[in-house]
């Protein structure tokens, strides 16, 4: 095997390969990490070299039938399940025919691997229905379960599998990964990795697709609603248009920064260091409890904003509370 894809992903392999060589591989792995860390790359690293035939003391071999079959996707003792749209469930026909498959053996001598991913999305039938899997294992396999979210899968599933958190890079190291993949302007890679929660790829992608400029012209309409110069329920109708999710995001940091300024906080702790200036400016002109409320909307509307299909209306509700919130 060639070098792992992420240079921060080496002491979690190290970590993984031990369980083949200690013979304690789990039944089921559940991998948690925030998006933009390549967790699924690490996964299938592993599901890799588990079902390789003549592995190499670090990695797979990558010339064995077996591996052979898994680079070219037709690998009969290897499983991924995904939703069929993003967003969507998990259903639990796609758990059922899963069982069907899982009765017969593995047809090689290793392991058979099921890469369930994002398993949060697996709806309640779905997560009952996977439970009976873990409750009686089928022989050699290995379930490797995928999430952002462990919390949302339901406490019978976390309890039988074993975990492993893979949290992001140090500064530095991530810094580095980006200015190598063409990130030249150390501040700005500093600014991607504030907004990714210190996710490398994600932060690239970020980079990639201009993302720091549709945030900056997000934020200056946000500013403009406080000031008076922006309507409301016109700005909703551009959002609305935009990655409603990422944009809650960037409205949630915005707003915490905020209270933070109020408290006089010192640069350091703000997620949004490159607008300082903009937020202090905004903490003297808003009232405090105001401010809080409208952070409360927020919070509700992460939840909402899978689930409304109006997107508009949610965010003309955010924005009229949002220009509410200034000293009058």
């Amino acid at each position: 095997m060639s070098e792992l894809t992420y240079p921060w992903h080496t002491s979690y392999w190290q970590h993984l390969i031990a369980y083949v060589a200690q013979q304690r591989i789990p039944q089921a792995l559940l991998i948690e990490s925030v998006a933009g860390l390549g967790k699924q790359q690490l996964a299938l690293h592993f599901a890799q070299y588990l079902t390789c035939l003549d592995k190499q003391e670090n990695s797979y071999c990558g010339h064995c039938v077996s591996c052979k079959l898994f680079v070219a996707g037709t690998h009969p003792d290897f499983i991924q399940i995904q939703p069929a749209e993003p967003g969507k469930a998990i259903g639990v026909d796609v758990i059922r025919q899963l069982m069907v498959k899982l009765v017969l053996k593995p047809q090689y001598s290793t392991y058979r691997v099921i890469i369930i991913t994002p398993a949060e999305q697996m709806n309640i039938n779905s997560a009952n229905a996977f439970l009976k899997c873990l409750e009686e294992p089928p022989e050699r396999t290995v379930f490797l379960l995928l999430t952002e979210c462990s919390q949302s899968l339901p406490a019978t599933i976390r309890s039988r599998c074993q975990k492993m958190l893979v949290q992001p890079p140090d500064r530095d190291t991530a810094v580095l990964w980006l200015q190598e993949h063409g990130v030249a302007d150390r501040r700005i890679a500093i600014v991607l990795l504030r907004l990714t929660q210190g996710a490398p790829i994600k932060a690239l992608n970020y980079a990639e697709e201009n993302i720091l400029e549709q945030r900056s012209d997000c934020f200056d309409e946000w500013q403009k609603i406080v000031l008076g110069k922006e309507c409301p329920v016109q700005l909703a109708e551009k959002w609305h248009k935009l990655p409603a999710k990422q944009l809650i995001q960037w409205l949630i940091s915005w707003t915490e920064d905020i209270i933070k300024c109020h408290f006089q906080v010192e640069n350091s702790l703000l997620l949004n260091e490159d607008v300082e200036k903009n937020l202090r400016t905004l903490s003297k002109q808003l009232v405090l409890h105001r401010l809080f409320d409208f952070y409360d909307l927020l919070l509700k509307d992460t939840y909402r904003i899978n689930r409304q299909l109006n997107k508009q209306l949610l965010f003309e509700e955010l924005l009229i509370s949002w220009s509410q919130a200034t000293i009058k």
